[in-house]
C-alpha cells in the first residue's frame, strides 16, 4: 500500500541510473547500492517544549515534531537518514524490527556504533531488504526514549507483490505508551538508585493525553491502524469502542486474519489492524489504551483515550469507556497471544516466494534458556541480569573491535543456561552458529511482563506457558504457523520459546524492551560470523565514528556541523542543489 511521502523526505528515484548518479554525488561510493531506488531524509534531533499531559515539559523531537516524522518507504529501497544531534548528550537511533541484512553497522546500538556526540551528525544508510510492514525507530541510549524521539516506519509493498487484503482507504499510525512528567535524566537516576518506576503520569496517544481527536474518518471506509507501544515498561490493552480490530500484520509478518474486540500490546510491539467505520455516526467513539497486569486501584488515572471522529458525526462520544479484559483472568492475554499465527498462504516481500519456511522440520543447532531476575545489587550497583550476567558495555563497540581485531573487548562465552554462581557484570556474547537454527527460551522470574527483542531477525514464536520450561515443553510447540516477529512478551512466572535461523551475519542486540530492565543490563549480543568470505556483507562505513580504544582513528571534526544559520551556502547545500538539478535532468530524460 503506497501512502504519500512525508514532507521532510528530500527525494526518491525510481530510475536506478539516476538514483546511482545521485548516490555517487551525495555519498561515498562504497555505500551506494545500485539497482534500487533511494530516499533521503534530513533529521535534526533536539529538545522541544510540549505539554503532553497539560503541563510544560522538555521532550525529544525530530525536525520540530513529537512524535517524529514517519519514515515511509517501499521494500528494497535504500534509505539515507542524516541525523543531526542537537541534544546535550550522545545519541543513537535504532530501527526497531528493520533487519539490516548483512549491515549491522547501521543498527544504532552501542554494540555496533559509537554514539553521535552532541553537536555532531551521522548519516545512516541501509536497505529495507525484503521486508513489508509496520515498525518504529527510537533513541537507544541513556533512557532517552522516555522523553520521545520515536516515530514510525512504514515499509510498503511493491506493486508486483500482492497483499492478503484489500487496499485500505487510509493509513493511521498510532503511538501509545506510558509517560512521565519527570525528565528522562531524573528517571534514569532513580533507576540507578534502585528505585522502581512509579505509576506513570498518563498514557499518551501520538504525543497527547486524553480526549484528543485522532482523525476525521468517513462512514463505510476501512482504515489501517498501525499501533506501536513505544512506552517504557507498561503493557497496554488497545480497543476502539463498538469497533472490531481485524488483525492483519505484526512487525512485518502477515497474520491469520481474525477479529478482536481488544488487543494486548506489550512494550516494543507493533500491530496492524483493519478497522471499518461501520457504526452509527450519531456520535464519536472512544479509542482506549489502558494498562495491563497492574494494580488497577493505583493506576486509575493512567488510561490513554483518543476520539475517533466520523466525518458526519452528530455528537461527542458518550457512555463509559469500553471495558478492558478481566484483570484477574491470567490466561486471557496468553491465550490471545497464542491465537496470533502466521498467514502461511500469504506471499512475501519477494514477488516469487519460495513457499512457507517449514521451521518445524529443521534440526535445532543451539539451545539457550535465558533467565532473567529482578534488579539486584552487584558490585555496589543496582543491575539486572540474563543468566546471571549484567551486560557490561565496553567503550569500544563490539563490531568495531571485531573489525580491527582488538583483543580483550568481549568474550564469546555467554552461558546457555543459568549458572550456579553469583551474578556478575561481564561483556559476554552468544557465539551464534552461522546458518544454524537456534532455540531460545525466555524464562521470566520477575513479577511483571517483560518484552524481549532481537535485532537483525524475525524469530518464530513457537510456545509459551506458565511455570518453568522443561524439555517436555517442546511437545506443546506450534511447529506449523507460529508468527514471525522481532519482539515477544514473557509473562511473569512463565516462559516463551522462539526459533531463529541465524543467516544474517553481524553482531546483533538481544535485549529487554522494558526500558528499566534494559538500562540496568538486561541485554546480550549475538555474534553471527560467516566462516567464509562473504562479499555480500557490507564493510566498514566511510563515515564511521570511532571511540574507545579506536578513538585515535577519528578524523578531526569530520562529522561536526553548525546549527547556527550560515552566511554562505554550505558544501552540503551545494551538493543537494546539484542533485536537484540532476533530478530535473533525469526527469526530462525519462519522460521522453
Amino acid at each position: 500500500m503506497h501512502t504519500p511521502a512525508p514532507p521532510n523526505r528530500r527525494c526518491c528515484f525510481t530510475s536506478s541510473v539516476c538514483g546511482l548518479f545521485l548516490c555517487l554525488l551525495l555519498l561515498p561510493p562504497r555505500i551506494c547500492f545500485a539497482g534500487d531506488p533511494y530516499v533521503f531524509y534530513d533529521w535534526t534531533v533536539s529538545y522541544l517544549t510540549a505539554s503532553p499531559l497539560g503541563q510544560k515539559q522538555q521532550v525529544i523531537g525530530i525536525n520540530g515534531q513529537f512524535p517524529g516524522p514517519i519514515l515511509n518507504v517501499t521494500t528494497n529501497w535504500n534509505v539515507v537518514v542524516n541525523v543531526k544531534n542537537h541534544l546535550d548528550e550522545p545519541l543513537l537511533l535504532t530501527w526497531n524490527g528493520i533487519q539490516q541484512r548483512k549491515n549491522s553497522w547501521q543498527d544504532g546500538v552501542l554494540g555496533t556504533n559509537c554514539p553521535i556526540p552532541a553537536g555532531w551528525n551521522w548519516t545512516y544508510q541501509f536497505q529495507v531488504k525484503d521486508q513489508i510492514g509496520s515498525f518504529f525507530y527510537f533513541p537507544s541510549l541513556s533512557f532517552q526514549r522516555a522523553a520521545g524521539g520515536y516515530g514510525g516506519i512504514i515499509v510498503n509493498n511493491r506493486e508486483v507483490i500482492a497483499v492478503p487484503f484489500g487496499l485500505p482507504d487510509g493509513d493511521i499510525n498510532l503511538f501509545v505508551g506510558d509517560w512521565y512528567t519527570k525528565s528522562h535524566k531524573d528517571l534514569r537516576e532513580d533507576i540507578e538508585d534502585g528505585k522502581n518506576l512509579q505509576v506513570p503520569d498518563g498514557i499518551l496517544m501520538n504525543g497527547f493525553g486524553p480526549y484528543r481527536f485522532l482523525n476525521v474518518l468517513k462512514t463505510g471506509k476501512t482504515y489501517r491502524f498501525r499501533v506501536h507501544n513505544v512506552g517504557i515498561s507498561t503493557s497496554l490493552n488497545f480497543r476502539i469502542q463498538n469497533h472490531n480490530l481485524l488483525l492483519v500484520e505484526t512487525e512485518g509478518s502477515y497474520t491469520v486474519q481474525q477479529n478482536y474486540t481488544n488487543m494486548d500490546i506489550h512494550v516494543g510491539q507493533s500491530y496492524s489492524f483493519l478497522v471499518t467505520m461501520d457504526q452509527n455516526a450519531s456520535s464519536d467513539y472512544y479509542i482506549v489504551a489502558s494498562p495491563r497486569d497492574v494494580n488497577l486501584s493505583t493506576w486509575n488515572k493512567a488510561s490513554g483515550v483518543a476520539i475517533l471522529h466520523y466525518s458526519n458525526s452528530q455528537g461527542p462520544a458518550s457512555g463509559p469507556l469500553p471495558d478492558p479484559p478481566n484483570a484477574y483472568d491470567t490466561f486471557f492475554s496468553m491465550n490471545q497471544a497464542r491465537s496470533i499465527r502466521s498467514n502461511v498462504s500469504a506471499g512475501a516481500a519477494r514477488p516469487n516466494p519460495q513457499g512457507s519456511f517449514k521451521y518445524g522440520e529443521i534440526t535445532v543447532t543451539d539451545v539457550y534458556v535465558i533467565t532473567n531476575r529482578p534488579a539486584e545489587m552487584i558490585n555496589g550497583k543496582w543491575l539486572t541480569t540474563l543468566n546471571g550476567i549484567s551486560y557490561l558495555q565496553p567503550s569500544t563497540p563490539l563490531k568495531l573491535a571485531h573489525e580491527y581485531s582488538v583483543p580483550g573487548v568481549y568474550k564469546l562465552d555467554f552461558p546457555n543456561k543459568m549458572m550456579n554462581r553469583p551474578s556478575k557484570m561481564d561483556t559476554s556474547l552468544i557465539n551464534g552458529t552461522f546458518k544454524g537454527f537456534t532455540e531460545i527460551i525466555f524464562q521470566n522470574n520477575d513479577t511483571t511482563v517483560q518484552s524481549y527483542h532481537m535485532d537483525g531477525y524475525a524469530f518464530f514464536v513457537v510456545g509459551m506457558d506458565y511455570g518453568v520450561w522443561t524439555e517436555n515443553s517442546r511437545g506443546t510447540y506450534n511447529k506449523w504457523d507460529g508468527v514471525a516477529r522481532s519482539t515477544i512478551q514473557v509473562f511473569p512466572g512463565a516462559w516463551t520459546a522462539v526459533l531463529v535461523y541465524l543467516d544474517n551475519a553481524g553482531i546483533w542486540n538481544l535485549r529487554a524492551q522494558n526500558l528499566d530492565s534494559w538500562y540496568l543490563g538486561q541485554e546480550v549480543y549475538v555474534s553471527v560470523v560467516n566462516p567464509e568470505v562473504d562479499k555480500g556483507e557490507y564493510g566498514l562505513p566511510d563515515n564511521t565514528i570511532y571511540c574507545g580504544l579506536l578513538s585515535p582513528l577519528q578524523k578531526d571534526q569530520a562529522q561536526r556541523y553548525k546549527f547556527s544559520a550560515a552566511s554562505s551556502v554550505s558544501r552540503e547545500s551545494k551538493r543537494i542543489l546539484v542533485a536537484l538539478i540532476l533530478v530535473a535532468v533525469c526527469g526530462m530524460f525519462l519522460s521522453r
